[in-house]
């Protein structure tokens, strides 16, 4: 098998990237424990065009012709491969050996995200088979492995973006990037890693926090179960034990720990408590410990606001699309994660809309440790909306996802979809509202934007896209409600069609999306770049025209209580961003960040 080779000075560049272990960290800081192996790096690995791979026997390989770096994705230059056109499929091979100190151990074999169905093998045993491309998941392989011994880890990945069955999100179905669509990603994408945990240990928790009643509510979900097992749970500030439950380890059963006097999280003071979960045996002895945190905070809805610890707070947003040069959905590292968070910060936004993409753990990580707010999304996009196994698809993944991530403090919004605008079935309104529904119940804590633009159907507030880019006609348009926040009437509807919402001034409305200005002065003509409407002159244009634009929605915050800005950086030929697309600067970064945090009426901050 032949594939793309790399210039030298890029595959020099990799060679000295991966002199360490690629993405060392722990992928799960929120969840984390001692004993664990890190299996990125160098993998054997063939691009497998035809799919024809099991006919072959290659979940029997003892090693494939090519090499991969894990875990980037075969498109992206960090792998080492740099492939980009279409791939339908993938196989990936390395050994693995169980160390000696886990024995009397389940060995939990874990996957960040692999795009889109997977299979794993161990010495050619069918170890199990997964649907989705961006949540996590894990396989118990104890009854695969034996201690100290050597054996043949084999990956399978399935791509079919072009199927219109997949949620894709902003990956390309034409051979090429154009638009607002980009480079694909196929197979492993996050971190692979192995880990010893007890069979009876601890498989998840939901923590919901309640400022109102000073408590934290910890609902548990252990692996097995034994008569006199013990779940303790201990609450930190810095070394300080603050609050402490031991309780019996009931599963699903929630255990209420009162904090006096809490530490609240906000983006102003994003303070963490650390907390230890053991689960002990009646005897005392630790089975299962695992290192957390937790921030507590409050966020809802009252009338027309969205109140942050019971007060009314103005979101200033950013899109954050998750794309890398070098990575394509893989930051390069830990630290570029942090930086991107640093520079919006630096920019003057509070948060940001992540957008058509989920973000690993580790994002979300310095998002609660830095004071970040994010809204969560589901990579909606490429999906053809009236087909019941898209439908089912989603459905299963998107469950996936919230139940990983719901215990960050900084996620405040889950947004499902972005801009349905044209499934206007009745069966799409009822795929709508059931994931609204299966939202709310799973993670009842945060309101639900359940699509970003296009249909409103079903939602906790309302939002809008506007890419009008002349402020006064913004401004003028907002307030006569031409298509925002005035109510409309809601005419006639064709029993065929879906029962649509219309905006009653009775919830929070936020526009979303609004921006995406193109500057010729810092992005010079290219092939195919973009950004919306006609492109700003020269820098100076660009300040002018950005001020006046969130003047235009600032000047409503009466009824508006936050924006969402089009983009955080530039996006491969689309040239909007107000960095680019390596991170560095493009503009005054101090008179963007005093554009963006111009005071709103009515709120404090």
């Amino acid at each position: 098998m032949k594939f793309k080779i790399l210039t030298v000075v890029a595959l020099l560049f990799a060679v000295a990237s991966f002199a360490q272990q690629p993405r060392a960290e722990y992928p799960r800081p929120q969840f984390e424990r001692a004993d664990w192996m890190n299996l990125n790096g160098e993998w054997s690995f063939t691009l497998d065009l035809a799919n024809t791979g099991h006919e072959r026997d290659f979940y029997n390989s003892k090693g494939f012709d090519g090499k991969i770096v894990v875990p980037f994705a075969p498109e992206s230059k960090l792998s080492g491969v740099a492939h980009t056109e279409f791939i339908n499929a993938v196989w990936y091979q390395r050994p693995i050996q169980i160390p000696a100190a886990w024995q009397g151990k389940s060995v939990k074999l874990n996957f960040g995200a692999v795009y889109y169905e997977s299979e794993v093998f161990i010495d050619g045993k069918f170890v199990g088979r997964h649907y989705g491309g961006s949540d996590s998941f894990s396989y118990d392989i104890t009854p695969y492995v034996a201690d100290g011994k050597e054996h043949n880890l084999v990956v399978h990945a399935v791509s079919d973006v072009r199927s219109e069955q997949l949620p894709g999100g902003k990956q390309s179905h034409r051979l090429n990037s154009y638009g607002c669509m980009y480079t694909r990603t196929t197979g492993i994408w996050q971190t692979v890693w192995m880990e010893a945990v007890d069979a009876l240990g601890l498989e998840r928790v939901q923590v919901m926090t309640d400022i109102d009643q000073n408590q934290i509510v910890v609902t548990p979900t252990f692996y097995g179960y034994a008569n006199g097992n013990r779940f303790v749970v201990s609450v930190k500030d810095g070394d300080k034990v603050v609050a402490k439950a031991d309780v019996v380890a009931a599963q699903g059963i929630p255990v209420v720990i009162p904090v006096k006097k809490p530490k609240l999280w906000s983006p102003e003071s994003p303070f963490l408590y650390d907390v230890v979960y053991e689960v002990k045996n009646a005897a005392g002895q630790t089975l299962d410990k695992v290192d957390a945190y937790v921030g507590m905070r409050k966020i809802h809805i009252d009338g027309t606001k969205i109140l942050l610890n019971n007060k009314p707070y103005y979101q200033r947003l950013v899109l954050d699309q998750g794309f890398y040069p070098d990575g394509v959905w893989t930051a390069p590292s830990d630290a570029a994660l942090k930086a991107d968070i640093e520079m919006s910060m630096a920019a003057g936004f509070n948060g940001a809309r992540l957008h058509q993409k989920v973000f690993e753990e580790r994002f979300y990580y310095w998002a609660d440790k830095l004071g970040y707010l994010v809204w969560g999304e589901m990579a909606s996009w490429g999906k053809d909306s009236s087909s019941a196994v898209a439908a089912r698809n989603f459905i299963g993944e998107w469950t996936n996802i919230v139940v990983r991530d719901r215990n960050h403090p900084a996620l405040v919004t889950w947004t499902p979809f972005n801009e349905e605008w044209a499934a206007t079935t009745n069966e799409m309104g009822r795929f709508l509202t059931d994931v609204y529904e299966l939202t709310r119940k799973l993670d009842p804590s945060r309101p639900v934007n359940t699509v970003s633009g296009g249909l409103y159907v079903i939602s906790d507030f309302c939002t809008s896209h506007s890419y009008q880019q002349d402020g006064e006609k913004l401004h003028k348009q907002l307030f006569d409600g031409e298509k925002f926040y005035q109510p409309q009437a809601p005419g006639k509807v064709h029993p065929n069609t879906i029962k649509q919402l219309y905006y009653d001034g009775k919830v929070p409305y936020i526009i979303d999306e609004f921006g995406g200005i193109k500057c010729a002065e810092a992005n010079p003509s290219e092939e195919n770049a973009w950004g919306y409407g006609n492109a700003a002159p020269t820098k100076e244009d660009f300040y002018k025209r950005l001020e006046s634009q969130v003047k235009a929605i600032i000047d409503h915050s009466d009824k508006i209580c936050g924006f969402c800005y089009t983009q955080l950086t530039d996006v491969e030929q689309e040239q909007n961003g107000v960095y680019y697309f390596n991170r560095g600067n493009k503009y005054d970064m101090e008179r963007v960040k005093a554009i963006f945090q111009m005071a709103a009426p009515g709120y404090e901050q």
